[in-house]
């Protein structure tokens, strides 16, 4: 197998860093919107999704990661 150009590997990981910027930003500001519709005291779901967000893409890197 040949191996993968430094210059893919690198598009690949900004790649991943846009996605994980834009998954945060748009967790942030659904919980911040949900928290406020629904009335909450205690920001919880402002909280809890980029957690959720965080989880989930750190899964994916592993299985992206991880060799078969």
């Amino acid at each position: 197998m040949e191996e993968e150009k430094p210059r893919n590997q690198l598009m690949q990981y900004a790649g991943f860093a846009a996605q994980l910027a834009g998954a945060l930003l748009a967790a942030v500001f659904a919980g911040k919107w949900i928290d406020k519709y629904t009335g909450i005291d205690f920001p919880i779901l402002i909280w809890l999704l980029p957690l959720l967000v965080l989880i989930v893409l750190l899964i994916k890197v592993v299985k992206d990661t991880s060799k078969k």
